[in-house]
């Protein structure tokens, strides 16, 4: 309890140091989005300044969100020069409110040209600022948003505020519907559980391909890999034991409601889950997370992993997006209660759901989209590349009621008895759980499985709140102009869960067949970053973005611009990798072990005519062929990234080139690298292995 919080300016500490009438100002602009009073902000610089210097800061920073998908920082000091060659430490709130960084060195899809500098940060006065620890040295952090001098949103946290103010004011017209007149504001929560690897050090000090591309770009699998389930929740060892409690108290200073941690399924992969929070410090709070996971682990002499699949043939990383809405007053919208049959508002908002998640789909798809995630979806341990949604056994059978005529029950999941007397009997849901599900329901939240381990959630959660706003908005436009409200109601309902339920699928997301079913119900699967990217583009997308101010149509083509650029960019830097690697690791290697192999075949024959040296001679000749091989497909991939010169400048054909022919070519050379690496002497192979990397921490 001493711990927790310590390093935030938040509630409490506000409080205490602002005059009350400054602090409830400060509050009516957090709580009631109302436009902050500027006389507020210098007496706000002032206190906040007072308590980063008694904790011992010496500069502050306006902490962004660039759409490098990680964190920005420019420190300056508190230092002002006095008079006779002394100085005074001072913070205004001018420069509380507004920083200025380089606009056109962070991407910016083409919206700021070289030349063109200026861009501003703005301070997010609804997250609080705090005091980030980097070798024993503090830095006062205030939370912004950034923007480019013409206007244009250049960073994740803007969109995110523009659509959780578009989610509350569409949310607000449903709740005015069913005759809450007292809810003033509806914000959007989330718990985003974070999955990571951890590997000791001194192996990724040997693998350039996990320091310059955060995967293994070569590896074979080794003898044991996740087959015998007995990773996921195991005991933990000592070594990560210590880690996840050093991490556990910088998380709690910085007021990170850090919860659930545990071993994941993958050997060396672990899992951490924090309680809700309100959408934007949510963000903000899951930035901080994979930033302390990565300074700490390092204090441990491991290093931490956030791409979303690091290792071949094991189970990748992703995050577990738990979104959900909650009222000023306290009310989870969400929540169905013990008979949601007779919850009309909560079906309301259900089915509101189900269409957003139906008629955007693709959207939903995009927000996930990433190089490395395009290695994890679809794959044994996440959700294909397919949109569905699960709802679990009472409320699907709640949907098929309405959809025949009416609603008379709720299925209730009773208790469970395990057989054993002295085992307490103990309350069952209602529903089981589906884990193969992109977008499921899991009891009072929707938990979006997509998300990439290492991307920010500030893009996902901007689409699940505009797409919500806009079919709030639809339902909203029809029941408030209806004579008979509750037949209109009833005509509304029933309509959506005729027309989207194809949407809905409680089986087994990861079968082929369902791949099959998909296709017969018209479901998009949208299979990788680049085609992903086209939907931004489309005019549908502009028009829902434009309609609940949350992007306009040259922040979307920015988006589109810097997404397939990125992609293009980190292929490049694989495929560059793999063939440095290759020359200067891999082939020396099985030259010299070649080479001993010959040595060894001719020392024998010297030695005795009479010895069976096959088996020396064919593993020579396997070697020697695989290196061949190996060499032909590196001279190919060369050839491959030249070639990329050749190609239009545009960016789709861009990425459709690196898709289809780079990445096919780095295929081809990991292929044969990994073959040799089960060829060639363990004393000679000069890479980690697989099986050094994830079972020896």
């Amino acid at each position: 309890m001493d711990i927790f919080g310590q390093n935030v300016f938040n509630d409490a500490v506000m409080r205490k140091r602002l005059p009350k009438a400054t602090y409830k100002s400060l509050r009516k602009t957090i709580e009631g989005g109302l436009p902050l009073d500027p006389s507020v902000a210098e007496t706000v610089a002032n206190a906040m300044k007072d308590w980063a210097i008694e904790k011992g800061a010496t500069h502050f920073t306006h902490w962004f969100q660039p759409l490098t998908g990680i964190t920005a920082e420019k420190h300056d000091s508190f230092i002002s020069p006095t008079m006779h060659g002394l100085v005074g430490m001072e913070f205004s709130g001018k420069e509380l409110i507004q920083g200025e960084p380089d606009a056109s060195s962070f991407p910016n899809g083409g919206i700021r040209a070289t030349f063109e500098a200026r861009g501003y940060t703005s301070w997010d006065c609804t997250s609080p600022a705090f005091l980030k620890e980097d070798a024993g040295i503090l830095t006062l952090c205030i939370p912004t948003a950034f923007c480019s001098y013409t206007g244009e949103a250049l960073d994740k946290k803007t969109p995110l505020l523009r659509s959780m103010q578009a989610l509350s004011k569409q949310a607000l017209r449903i709740l005015r519907l069913f005759g809450n007149t007292t809810t003033t504001q509806v914000t959007s929560t989330v718990g985003a559980e974070q999955e990571y690897f951890l590997i000791d050090k001194k192996f990724y000090d040997k693998r350039l391909d996990l320091m310059l591309s955060g995967r293994t770009l070569f590896g074979a699998m080794p003898p044991k890999g996740q087959e015998m389930d007995d990773h996921y929740f195991g005991s933990l060892k000592a070594r990560v034991a210590a880690f996840m409690h050093d991490l556990n108290i910088e998380l709690w200073k910085l007021g990170v409601l850090a919860k659930t941690q545990h071993n994941e399924v993958a050997p060396g992969q672990f899992e951490l889950a924090p309680i809700f929070g309100t959408t934007n410090i949510a963000t903000d709070h899951n930035q901080l997370v994979m930033d302390s996971m990565k300074k700490v682990a390092l204090r441990h002499d491991m290093v931490c992993l956030l791409h979303e699949k690091p290792f071949a043939g094991v189970n990748g990383s992703g995050k577990h997006n738990n979104w959900s809405m909650s009222t000023d007053d306290g009310l989870n919208l969400l929540d169905p209660g013990h008979n949601p049959h007779e919850n009309f508002q909560f079906l309301t908002i259900l089915c509101a759901i189900i269409k957003a998640v139906d008629d955007y789909a693709e959207l939903l798809r995009v927000s996930a989209a990433m190089p490395g995630n395009d290695h994890r979806l679809g794959a044994n341990e996440a959700p294909p590349a397919i949109i569905s949604i699960f709802l679990g056994d009472q409320l699907t059978d709640i949907l098929e009621q309405l959809q025949n005529g009416g609603i008379t029950r709720s299925l209730q999941g009773g208790k469970m008895a395990s057989g054993v007397e002295t085992l307490p009997a103990f309350h069952k849901d209602s529903t089981d759980r589906n884990r193969t599900s992109p977008f499921a329901f899991t009891g009072n939240k929707f938990e979006f499985r997509m998300v990439a381990s290492s991307q920010s959630i500030s893009g996902p959660n901007v689409v699940l709140n505009t797409i919500f706003a806009e079919v709030f908005s639809q339902f909203a436009d029809r029941l408030e102009q209806a004579e008979n409200f509750d037949q209109a109601l009833l005509e509304l309902l029933k309509g959506t869960v005729a027309n989207h339920k194809r949407i809905l699928f409680d089986g087994n997301g990861y079968g082929a067949e369902w791949v099959e079913e998909a296709a017969k119900r018209g479901l998009p699967n949208i299979t990788s970053t680049v085609d992903a990217a086209l939907v931004l583009l489309r005019e549908s997308t502009v028009e829902l973005y434009k309609k609940h101010g949350v992007l306009n149509r040259t922040e979307l083509e920015s988006r589109y611009e810097i997404n397939l650029e990125r992609y293009c960019k980190q292929i490049n830097i694989e495929a560059l990798t793999m063939i440095d690697m290759a020359k200067h690791l891999i082939i020396p290697a099985a030259v010299k072990y070649s080479a001993q192999l010959a040595g060894s075949i001719n020392a024998i024959k010297s030695a005795s005519s009479a010895v069976d040296i096959s088996v020396q001679e064919n593993l020579l000749i396997d070697l020697c062929s695989t290196l061949t091989s190996f060499r032909s497909n590196l001279d190919a991939l060369e050839k491959d990234i030249q070639g990329s010169a050749s190609v239009p400048d545009d960016a789709y054909a861009k990425g459709v080139y690196y898709r289809d022919v780079v990445f096919r070519g780095m295929k081809a050379l990991r292929t044969d690298g990994d073959k040799l690496e089960t060829m060639i002497d363990a004393e000679l192979w000069p890479l980690p292995t697989y099986a050094q990397m994830l079972y020896m921490l």
